[in-house]
């Protein structure tokens, strides 16, 4: 008999995902908006999807789709405005957002840290200041005691390598330093606080009843590839890249310290500060030596002079590679903790390419599942268009269409497509 396809088990979480500062509008007390109004991004968050008040609207979107769970970040600078002083009505609105979720069914899955901090503690040197760990630690340790009695997934932080690239090595978001050395600093603070956060959580929740709480990371990963399959050079600089981009942040909570001769040496509190890994995949780079000098080593993004062809692209221009996300699955099983997508999207013009999209990716994620593969969820990026950073509200990530004008949310087809497999549990692997 020939297998059509796979069914995923009963207790899979489905769903989407934002994040506050690309959702919710008005976030005008952080770092993201003061950048925004010098100019440095395509256009400002604004209103974004006034997503602020429309929860309630959006979560019974959801609920229609069949989702069973929902991840979103709380705004650090919203529940600590000032430094040390705490808002209630800001903590009573993601009490009230958690509750929203319950009622329509879905599981909430917080996350702490999405990018953005507080104009106070970016003014102090944000992640740069030896303090910042602590001071994370603090807004957790109040946030949980808030909410926690209703919350079971906790991500500290989001992305963390990629805020160190783009924040410390090319300047691109704010405060726009290049500095390697700033980057590793900052590094370091945030393995650190990720620690402390991990501690306050399981301080707050330890005696509380119900399922144990889980806390783990949000972990960009990306599949590399040499750019010259020959070549002995890029292979080794693409092996380079994936322990660095990939693996490193991982390893250094799971063994408590992390050391490389001359380059990167952390000691952290303790180990062992991870319940589960949450993976945001999208794309593959190919690699080209640089040199073995340092940070050469690491090679670089192929450039024209090594052009090679490669498969479709977003609207973004990264390339849409499916098999990525079955190895990255792979890969990541052999930390023995449970595995949950926690971004997985495309930005395009074509609602048709968007479901494309997510059905070849999932019928790789169930070939990895049916393998032993721990994942326990998926999540797609992202449920409403929204504000996409640097690129500004262009690029269309949404399973719900949203008017830039009239903030009227409209359901995508993908998104009813989609629905049927939350629905279900079941992909073909050939539709």
């Amino acid at each position: 008999m020939v297998e059509t396809g796979f069914l995923f088990p009963k207790t899979f979480l489905w769903g989407a995902a934002t994040s506050s500062h690309q959702v919710e509008g008005m976030n005008t007390r952080n770092d993201w908006w003061e950048w925004e109004q010098t100019g440095r991004v395509k256009e400002p968050s604004g209103r974004a999807c006034e997503h602020w008040d429309r929860f309630r609207e959006d979560f019974k979107l959801a609920k229609s789709l069949h989702h069973n769970a929902h991840r979103f970040s709380l705004e650090w600078s919203r529940v600590e405005p000032e430094e040390g002083k705490f808002s209630e009505e800001a903590l009573s609105h993601y009490r009230e957002v958690i509750r929203s979720l319950r009622e329509n069914g879905l599981e909430p899955v917080v996350t702490l840290n999405h990018f953005t901090v507080p104009l106070w503690f970016a003014g102090q040197g944000g992640w740069l200041s030896p303090r910042s760990p602590e001071l994370f630690a603090r807004y957790v340790k109040r946030a949980v005691e808030f909410l926690g009695g209703e919350v079971r997934f906790w991500i500290t932080l989001n992305e963390p390598v990629v805020y160190v690239f783009k924040s410390y090595l090319v300047g691109e978001w704010p405060p726009g330093e290049r500095s390697y050395k700033k980057g590793f600093r900052v590094l370091s603070h945030l393995l650190r606080g990720h620690v402390l956060a991990y501690d306050a959580i399981k301080g707050v929740t330890g005696a509380l009843p119900g399922r144990p709480v889980q806390v783990g990371v949000a972990k960009h990963v990306v599949i590399f590839h040499a750019c010259s399959p020959k070549s002995w050079r890029d292979r080794f600089s693409v092996g380079m890249r994936n322990l660095m981009f990939n693996h490193l942040f991982i390893k250094a909570l799971i063994r408590g310290r992390i050391f490389y001769p001359g380059l990167f040496h952390v000691r952290l509190p303790r180990a062992r500060t991870l319940d589960f890994i949450g993976l945001n995949y999208y794309t593959r780079d190919f690699v080209h030596n640089e040199g073995f000098r340092m940070l050469e080593i690491f090679g670089d993004v192929c450039t024209l002079k090594h052009h090679r062809e490669i498969g479709k692209r977003n609207s973004l221009g990264w390339e849409i590679f499916p098999e990525g996300l079955y190895q990255l699955v792979k890969e990541f099983s052999r930390y023995r903790l449970p595995l949950l997508i926690t971004e997985n999207g495309i930005c395009t013009d074509s609602d048709e390419e968007r479901f494309e999209f997510i059905r070849k990716h999932l019928a790789c994620l169930g070939r990895a599942v049916r393998e032993g593969a721990p994942v326990i969820g998926y999540l797609y990026w992202s449920l409403l268009d929204n504000f996409e950073w640097a690129d500004g509200f262009e690029p269309r990530f949404g399973l719900v269409e949203v008017d830039d004008v009239t903030q009227a949310r409209r359901v995508r087809e993908s998104a009813r497509r989609f629905s049927e497999i939350s629905k279900t549990g079941r992909i073909s692997w050939n539709e």
